[in-house]
């Protein structure tokens, strides 16, 4: 199972290169816990373009993302995309290549996979992908992006409830 980083796992600091301000979303502890107890691999995709923007660097992300798995446990596999919107990449949510290459590194098929975020560009990717999806709105989630998304679930522990019972 994947995760969006920002504002799904972790309460979202704009370019936040600081491990200090790591802050677990509610329910996000409990929420791993519980895939975790069904043997599930968890994994992390993020946008990170204040690297791309000159902000952050490489290495302040790689320090924030183990703040994060110090504070929820471990992940299984993290991808981050540096780039600027801008830039084309193939990684870059919605494009599907960081749940493309997670996939590879789990060993499993994309179809296998549900990838659970909180804006559209999340359940782009997961589309992109061949992956199931399910959107945690947020107040940064718009109207428009809950309507498109195949699914909702109103916080972190409802949205893993529903990827482990199924459809």
């Amino acid at each position: 199972m994947l995760f969006d980083r920002d504002n799904t796992l972790v309460v979202d600091v704009p370019y936040n290169g600081d491990p200090a301000l790591v802050r677990p979303m509610p329910g996000a502890r409990r929420a791993l816990d519980l895939i975790r107890a069904h043997g599930i691999p968890v994994g992390v995709i993020s946008n990170q373009s204040g690297v791309g923007r000159g902000l952050i660097t490489t290495a302040q992300v790689r320090a924030v993302n183990q703040r994060v798995t110090g504070l929820l446990g471990p992940f299984d596999v993290w991808q981050f995309c540096p780039h600027l919107a801008t830039d084309g990449c193939g990684c870059r949510k919605p494009a599907p290549g960081m749940l493309l290459a997670a996939a590879g590194q789990l060993g499993v098929e994309p179809a296998e996979m549900v990838f659970i975020g909180d804006i559209g560009a999340d359940v782009g990717a997961a589309r992109a992908a061949g992956c199931r999806s399910i959107l945690v709105p947020t107040d940064v989630t718009l109207r428009p992006e809950i309507d498109d998304a195949p699914a909702v679930a109103p916080d972190l522990t409802a949205a893993v409830q529903l990827a482990l019972g199924g459809h």
